[in-house]
């Protein structure tokens, strides 16, 4: 059959311009009751389309022997990774500066330029630091997993690996004052891995998902150095706290901290803003919603454990620095 006989008959299933017409008119309807009458449309939010391409070629740039296109090699990778940031990280300013357009209607366009600026050049110089971090996911991956031959096993095949490099990136911006790009690039992630962090939540050096599929880190969570963890793991909130007029209150802190060295078994659940100590292991399918100390090992979530917060007892731990980080710089752990 032609293609006009299948335009021919598939024109007498559906009327385009009636559903178009109606499509339409529900947009608008939304559109004026959520306040959203003046968005400036498609060209003016950002794009995640555009963003994906933005990441491939970031990670491209980050590992350009084994995530860059095929012609990368030894001689030419310094000039491959220039051009490729010249490009990208042009292409993010505008995305970031999308988002900001939306987020600060109204303010004058030097002071939107001014703000995407910072928060772009600010990104840019983080880039040498976030790849020495990454450096430690991939060797935790390594170490961690008997099933790994190699680094750049774990690089290419591992999908924990690209859902680390896009949170890592992303936290990134979140810090700088980009939630919405960074909320965007995690959803890619989440998409391609089944792996869902939030890019508010804090996450610290070596951090290995062995599998991943079906993790979830809540918005909140802080999890320390060197933690290992499984498929199927959540670390949730287990209470969402509304204000006067019933709306949820936002970035309370209400997932867990994990500290150093914990090891978080598949299809473990972690709820609420409890504190698992340093060198736990937290078996398979616990349900757990109250603090344990270090060294715990937690096969059934039964046993009740008197755990006063190690943010408060202990002034030196490194989850302080993590509480305090400030919008500029890398904290020590990111």
């Amino acid at each position: 059959m032609t293609a006009e006989g299948e335009k021919e008959i598939a024109q007498g299933y559906w009327d385009i311009d009636r559903l178009a017409a109606e499509l339409g008119a529900v947009r608008r309807r939304w559109r004026q009751g959520q306040d959203h009458h003046a968005e400036y449309g498609a060209e003016g939010f950002p794009s995640r389309a555009t963003l994906t391409k933005i990441m491939e070629a970031l990670c491209g740039a980050l590992f350009p022997l084994r995530l860059g296109p095929s012609f990368v090699r030894l001689h030419n990778e310094d000039a491959y990774v220039a051009q490729t940031l010249q490009t990208v990280l042009s292409r993010l300013y505008g995305q970031i500066r999308l988002e900001l357009i939306y987020a600060m209607k109204g303010e004058p366009a030097e002071h939107v330029d001014r703000e995407a600026s910072r928060i772009i050049g600010s990104f840019a110089d983080s880039l040498p630091a976030l790849r020495e971090l990454l450096d430690s996911d991939v060797e935790a991956a390594f170490l961690g997993d008997p099933a790994a031959r190699s680094v750049d096993e774990v690089l290419i095949c591992y999908p924990s690996m690209m859902a680390i490099i896009h949170h890592r990136l992303a936290h990134r911006l979140h810090q700088l004052g980009a939630p919405l790009v960074a909320r965007i690039i995690s959803e890619i992630a989440h998409g391609s891995t089944g792996i869902d962090i939030h890019p508010g939540a804090k996450i610290g050096r070596s951090f290995f998902i062995d599998h991943g599929t079906g993790v979830v880190i809540g918005e909140t969570a802080i999890v320390g150095d060197r933690v290992r963890i499984y498929q199927g793991v959540t670390l949730g909130a287990r209470s969402f706290p509304a204000d006067e007029k019933g709306a949820l209150e936002k970035a309370l802190p209400r997932h867990p901290i994990i500290e150093d060295d914990v090891v978080i078994y598949a299809g473990a659940t972690i709820l609420g803003r409890i504190i698992i100590g340093s060198r736990s292991v937290i078996g398979g399918n616990v349900w757990l919603t109250d603090s344990v100390p270090a060294d715990s090992n937690v096969r059934q979530a039964k046993a009740h454990y008197e755990v006063t917060s190690r943010v408060e007892v202990s002034a030196p731990h490194r989850v302080h620095a993590l509480l305090d980080e400030g919008r500029d710089g890398i904290a020590e752990n990111i």
